[in-house]
């Protein structure tokens, strides 16, 4: 019962209701990405996404995002397609979450920063 007001009243929790009822009367599935997101497409061409888990643009692949802006006709569950080796897997946007890059020298590093050069001399107006 809880999915259910979640999926009426609410768009970040998941597909909304809305989203669900069209996915069910006009959406055929090509395929699902390693992350679980399913994607769709109507018999118009018309093509979207139902995210597994947090509704996060950043979590879709390359190959489905050129997919998903009609980049190209073939989804990459119709092709054989393997990451060459300079090719990273895909990882997700972790900016605002504990895992999230920081260097050093930044102020949200808890490590100490590097002692300046001893012959910098910092700009005073």
């Amino acid at each position: 019962m809880k999915n259910f007001f979640l999926q009426f009243f609410t768009w970040w929790h998941g597909q909304t209701l809305g989203t669900r009822f069209f996915t069910w009367r006009n959406g055929e599935l090509v395929g699902e990405d390693a992350s679980g997101n399913r994607y769709y497409r109507s018999a118009e061409d018309k093509r979207w996404i139902t995210y597994n888990g947090d509704i996060d643009a950043s979590r879709v692949p390359a190959g489905w995002h050129g997919w998903l802006h009609h980049r190209t006709d073939v989804s990459p569950a119709d092709e054989e397609y393997e990451l060459r080796e300079w090719e990273k897997p895909h990882l997700a946007n972790m900016t605002g979450t504990a895992a999230a890059y920081r260097p050093q020298g930044s102020l949200a590093n808890a490590a100490s920063r590097d002692k300046p050069a001893a012959d910098y001399e910092a700009w005073t107006p």
